[in-house]
């Protein structure tokens, strides 16, 4: 019988694909911390909801999220960037001038909390390794477009 006419009820709750922890250091920013820690305690408490729901479907895909976020949650380095940054590092604050005309700002942060829309990208990303260890004035090409390093901030 085709998957498609099975029911979800029906389907082997055992079988959710368990989500994939980077083979990376689990660096976070304090505020990334803090994010793993409240992710925790909220998938704890669906898990009660769904427990007294008798919902084995949520139960499942909640007990496999939890596992994911304990372990990153257990396995964080705190890094806290030094008061006035000489160069881009972990947690760091970056301001480019492009030679179009455009600027942005970024904030290199771990693996959990990258949210490139904010301007927080994963310091395991292409444009933050590329960053890495520049200091204000450095020059480099991001998308194809020539950029300067105009700031840097803790």
């Amino acid at each position: 019988m085709s998957r498609a006419f099975v029911k979800e009820s029906d389907q082997d709750l055992s079988s959710l694909p368990e989500l994939e922890i980077s083979p990376h250091p689990n660096f976070v920013t304090a505020s990334g911390h803090d994010a793993l820690v409240r992710r925790v305690r909220e998938l704890e408490a669906e898990r009660t909801e769904a427990r007294s729901a008798g919902d084995e479907a949520r139960l499942a895909r909640v007990a496999r999220d939890l596992r994911y976020f304990q372990a990153r949650r257990d396995s964080a380095r705190l890094v806290v960037p030094a008061g006035t940054p000489d160069a881009v590092r972990f947690g760091t604050r970056v301001e480019l001038a492009y030679a179009d005309g455009r600027q942005a700002a970024f904030r290199l942060v771990g693996e959990d909390e990258s949210d490139p829309g904010a301007g927080l990208i994963a310091y395991v990303a292409p444009l933050a390794r590329a960053l890495m260890g520049l200091q204000v004035g450095d020059e480099l090409t991001v998308g194809g477009v020539p950029a300067t390093i105009v700031a840097i901030s803790a």
